[in-house]
């Protein structure tokens, strides 16, 4: 008879449920381990072996079969382990046939029998509730699985401690949840003097969530615009800090179980592969896109990343997901973040105009920004120029307003988007769409003209004209809601570089 052990299987942030089952029998004494894993599972016969000699066990002078079902769901990762030696020892009558009958496990063994921490406690706690099973998992884990909510946790720190707590010599106390931590202050907005034309895009795109590009020449603060950005954006909601973390959780990102209510900042190099933004590898991991769930993907040097990472991210753009397909699987990952660039108008920096001028303007400006894609810069939805800081700007004293009070205006713009958007719409505006986007514009008829003449003189694409849309009524929004009027229409075309108004449209 064999002997069972529920575990998991990662596709992406899901949690899916394979079977370990173990059976001895007679024959040539083996230990054969079958279901498609890979290579770290194939190696867990020897951990398990040297787990076994640690605890003084000696493996069965039979041959071990070990299925890990279904077997067409591929399997990879360490945390195979411990089902594999807990479902050997009940099959050796080491543990009683029914103690593991209610339960999960996943972890990887060291050679003296310790159980060590894996990544995915989190989704895996997840799951073995969703199953109606409690979970055991290594000690180092247990405080990030506890965050699954009502799902019992058995945080073992050895195989031993297993073994004794099913057999009634040594009780295992549940873990708690670790630390809910603030994370890093975000710098002030304070500090930036000078370019508010610029921090009034980034209040903009903080209120709707949307996509931004800075374009000026090196030393006018675009980057430090940027990292400002976090300060302005309300914590995780709940449901947002429970799917950023299962993505971190997968990565292996969570440390002592702490998580954070702040959205996540991503700052990837500029040579960072495409594997590396989208996700991939021998092993899929989630990629930058989506550890920036729910929070900001920065590009700094935005032209300098090669053409086939950028044009990866236009998909996760549009859907909120990534997919990394694989010939025996396709691997899903939540991509749903604002993406915030900035680029040097050509490759000196300098660009065309001004002391210092690029000798080569304005065809080194146009080669330079050729390396993005067009259908890639129809997805942002500010495209600002940030000109130089002068010595005046740096004279003046700090400005009156910073990150609280721009905080404070977003928040009451996003309040009114949670308002409107209710169970079923868009949670803020960068994300309406259709006729739910349609009834929340109230275009009034002269901001419908100013729209129409746009598209009609040839600088709205059908997506810039839902994009506009979205950004008029953030404007709107941050003024205290009410109808999208002309003037709204008129700011939202002035941030799309492509879709600028022609001349007498912005009167």
């Amino acid at each position: 008879m064999a002997s069972r052990v529920v575990t998991v299987a990662f596709q992406g942030v899901e949690a899916r449920r394979v079977d370990v089952e173990v059976q001895l029998t007679s024959g040539e004494v083996r230990f054969m381990l079958v279901g498609l894993g890979d290579k770290a599972v194939a190696e867990s016969r020897e951990r398990v072996r040297a787990a076994f000699a640690g605890l003084g066990l000696a493996m069965p002078s039979r041959r071990i079969i070990a299925n890990l079902a279904p077997a067409d769901l591929p399997k990879e990762g360490s945390h195979y382990d411990l089902p594999i030696a807990l479902a050997v020892m009940a099959s050796m009558g080491v543990l009683p046939p029914d103690a593991l009958a209610e339960w999960a496990a996943m972890g990887e063994l060291s050679l003296d029998g310790r159980i060590v921490g894996a990544a995915g406690a989190l989704p895996a706690a997840v799951a073995a509730g969703a199953m109606g099973l409690g979970l055991i998992c290594p000690e180092a884990s247990g405080a990030e699985a506890a965050w699954a909510g009502d799902v019992r946790i058995l945080a073992a720190p050895s195989l031993v401690a297993v073994v004794n707590h099913f057999r009634g010599t040594q009780v295992l106390s549940p873990p708690k949840p670790g630390p809910m931590t603030e994370g890093e202050r975000a710098p002030d907005l304070r500090d930036v003097k000078g370019q508010e034309h610029a921090k009034r895009a980034l209040e903009i795109a903080a209120a709707g969530g949307h996509n931004l590009l800075f374009t000026g020449p090196p030393g006018s603060g675009k980057s430090m615009m940027a990292a400002r950005l976090p300060g302005l954006l309300p914590p995780l909601s709940p449901a947002e800090l429970l799917e950023t973390s299962m993505v971190h959780s997968v990565a292996g990102l969570i440390a002592r179980g702490e998580l954070t209510r702040t959205r996540p900042f991503r700052t990837p190099h500029h040579s960072a592969s495409m594997a590396a933004l989208t996700g991939g590898g021998l092993r899929v991991k989630p990629g930058e896109v989506s550890l920036a769930h729910n929070g900001v993907l920065f590009l700094d040097e935005l032209p300098e990343f090669s053409a086939q990472a950028l044009d990866s991210l236009r998909q996760p753009l549009e859907t909120g997901e990534v997919t990394v397909a694989r010939a025996n699987a396709h691997v899903r990952y939540p991509a749903r973040f604002q993406l915030v660039a900035a680029q040097n108008p050509c490759k000196c920096g300098l660009g065309g105009a001004g002391r210092g001028a690029c000798g080569r303007a304005p065809r080194c400006q146009v080669d330079y920004q050729m390396k993005v894609s067009g259908p890639f810069m129809d997805r942002i939805d500010l495209q600002v120029d940030v000109p130089p800081v002068t010595a005046a700007d740096l004279a003046l004293p700090p400005p009156a307003e910073g990150t609280a009070e721009a905080a404070a205006r977003v928040t009451a713009a996003r309040a009114l988007q949670a308002e409107r958007a209710g169970a079923d719409g868009a949670a803020f505006n960068a994300r309406a769409e259709g006729d739910f986007l349609e009834k929340i514009a109230e275009l009034d008829p002269t901001a419908r003209a100013l729209l129409a003449k746009a598209a009609e003189a040839g600088g709205l694409t059908a997506r810039g004209w839902t994009r506009t849309l979205r950004l008029a009524r953030t404007i709107a929004d941050l003024e205290g809601a009410g109808p999208v009027r002309r003037v709204h229409v008129a700011e939202a075309l002035a941030y799309r570089r492509t879709g600028a108004a022609p001349a007498g449209v912005m009167a």
